[in-house]
Parts: structure tokens; C-alpha cells; sequence
């Protein structure tokens, strides 16, 4: 996931998750987070203008560094809003499929408590079902379950053309094909240290 994958940039880089964000919100039953609910819970995306306030008010915080947007912009209308305030350098556009991504989300656990996250392929926890630190019981969030997954994939394929359309039409998507982040990782490192001149 790009979650994953932007974890191996997160040094060098501000990282800011759309997803990570929204879910911190809702777990702390701030305002936009009851609203985000409302939707994610129904498998629905949240409305551009939630996300895109959240997301502008995160960039203020790292204005001093390079950032790693992941998860935002997902419509021309976010994206339009972001260049407005900001120059976009790069967009990565990683090419996976619908059934790799589907299978992946939902083998995906979590312990509410901690928002510590565990994948049934990739990390497991010691004893099934339980927190490793805690043994308190782990839990799927709604929205990681498959018919929530599918329905959400169906919605970001017809709002992530018109986005790669936007940004392809200034030459600045770059795209990564596969199904293991093992193996798509390298690439997008080596693209990055082109692209920054780090080593």
C-alpha cells in the first residue's frame, strides 16, 4: 500500500494520510470526524470540502519541508483547491489491481484503543483475533471490510481518472505498476532520489 510505501520516505519527507487523518478525527468524535462517519461507514467517500479544509490546515504545520500527500487530492476539484495554495512537484500514480488491493484491505485488523494495525498476510498478531500488547480483542473497521472495500474502489476509479487527466496534462505523473510493495518500492526510491538529488 502506499501507506507502507510512504513509510520508507517518512524521514526526509512531512507525511500527511487523508486516511490517517480522518480516522483520528473519528476516533476522537471531533466535529468533522461524527461528519466524516456519517459516510465512511457506508463505505462512502468523504465529501471534497471536509477532507480538503483537514488537508490544508496539516500543510500549514510543514510548510518548511518537502511533503508526501497520501490519499489527497482525489478529485480535479481538490486538486484545483491544492494548487491554489501550493506547487505540486510529482504525482505518483501506483497501478494496482482492484483484487490485489481488496484482498490486502481486508485482512486488515485493528485495535481501537491504540490504532495499532495488523495484516493477517503481513503481520499477524501472536494469537489470533488479539493485541499483541494488550490482548484486548481487534476489530475490522467498517469500512475494510470487502463489500465496503469494493463499493469505495468503484468510487475512487471514477474520480481518479479525471485526476490523472488533470495532472497528466501538466506532465507531472509518474506511474508504478505491481501487486508487492517489496517490488515497487525500489522504483519509486530511485525516482525520488533522481528527482531530489539525495543519495
Amino acid at each position: 500500500s502506499l501507506h507502507h510505501i510512504s513509510s520508507g520516505i517518512n524521514a526526509e519527507y512531512g507525511h500527511i494520510s487523508s486516511g490517517d487523518i480522518l480516522r483520528h478525527h473519528i476516533r476522537n468524535n471531533t466535529e468533522l470526524g461524527v461528519e466524516a462517519k456519517k459516510f465512511t461507514s457506508s463505505g462512502l467517500l468523504v465529501p471534497d470540502n471536509l477532507v480538503t479544509k483537514l488537508i490544508l490546515s496539516e500543510l500549514k504545520q510543514i510548510e518548511d519541508r518537502s511533503w508526501l500527500l497520501d490519499g489527497f487530492p482525489r478529485t480535479v476539484s481538490q486538486a484545483e483547491e491544492l494548487d491554489s495554495n501550493y506547487n505540486v512537484d510529482v504525482v505518483l500514480n501506483l497501478d494496482v489491481p482492484f483484487d490485489t488491493i481488496t484482498d490486502r484491505i481486508s485482512k486488515r485488523w485493528i485495535h481501537p484503543a491504540s490504532g495499532r494495525t495488523y495484516n493477517l498476510d503481513f503481520n499477524p498478531p501472536v494469537t489470533a483475533g488479539k493485541d499483541d500488547a494488550t490482548g484486548e480483542d481487534l476489530v475490522q473497521r467498517e469500512d475494510d471490510k470487502p463489500e465496503s472495500v469494493k463499493k469505495r474502489l468503484e468510487l475512487y476509479s471514477d474520480m481518479t481518472k479525471p485526476l490523472l487527466d488533470y495532472y497528466s496534462n501538466q506532465d507531472k505523473v509518474v506511474s508504478f505498476s505491481g501487486t508487492e510493495t517489496n517490488v515497487i518500492w525500489p522504483h519509486i526510491q530511485s525516482f525520488l532520489q533522481k528527482k531530489t538529488g539525495s543519495d
